[in-house]
C-alpha cells in the first residue's frame, strides 16, 4: 500500500493520513452499505466491478468468481470496499483485491475471520496473485470450499 503524505491539521502538527485510494475505498464501502440496505442486486454490483477491471485483474476476478459460485454456492457475492467479496451469514469469508486498487504489483485473494481455515496455531489468510494456473485454480477451489464450511 502507498504511504500517505503528511497532512497538517488545525493544531499545526503533522500526521500520516489515509492515501487517496484508501479514502476512496472507505467511501465505496459506505455506498455499499447503503445499497445493501436499499436491497440492491449485490451480485450484479460484483459483476459490474469485475467488468471495470483491466487485464489480468479482470481475468483473475472472473475465474475466482466462477470458482466460488461453483464450489460454495452458499456464499453470497457482494462488493466490499469496491472489490468482489463473498459472504456467509452476513460476514465476509473471502475476497479478491485487484492490484490496481492500491497500485500494488500483485492482486490478492484473501480470507477474513469467518473463513473456516484454522489449521493448528498458524495458517495463511491471503495470497498474492500475478496469474492463475490450473493448479492455482484447484487450490483456490479447495480453500474456498473449506473456508465456507
Amino acid at each position: 500500500m502507498a504511504t500517505a503524505k503528511k497532512a497538517t491539521p488545525k493544531g499545526g502538527k503533522s500526521y500520516d493520513g489515509f492515501t487517496a485510494e484508501e479514502r476512496a475505498a472507505m467511501k465505496e464501502h459506505a455506498k455499499e452499505m447503503k445499497a445493501a440496505q436499499a436491497g440492491a442486486d449485490a451480485e450484479a454490483e460484483v459483476l459490474a466491478k469485475i467488468a471495470e477491471m483491466d487485464g489480468s485483474d479482470r481475468a483473475m476476478a472472473e475465474k475466482i468468481h466462477a470458482i466460488v459460485k461453483k464450489v460454495a454456492p452458499e456464499l453470497t457475492p457482494q462488493t466490499w470496499y469496491g472489490q468482489p467479496a463473498y459472504k456467509k451469514n452476513g460476514k465476509v469469508v473471502c475476497f479478491f483485491q485487484a492490484k490496481a486498487k492500491f497500485k500494488t504489483r500483485y492482486a490478492t485473494f484473501g480470507f477474513q475471520e469467518a473463513a473456516q481455515l484454522d489449521e493448528g496455531g498458524m495458517w495463511p489468510t491471503s495470497y498474492a496473485l500475478t496469474k492463475l494456473s490450473a493448479a492455482d485454480e484447484k487450490r483456490i477451489a479447495e480453500l474456498v470450499k473449506k473456508a465456507a464450511g
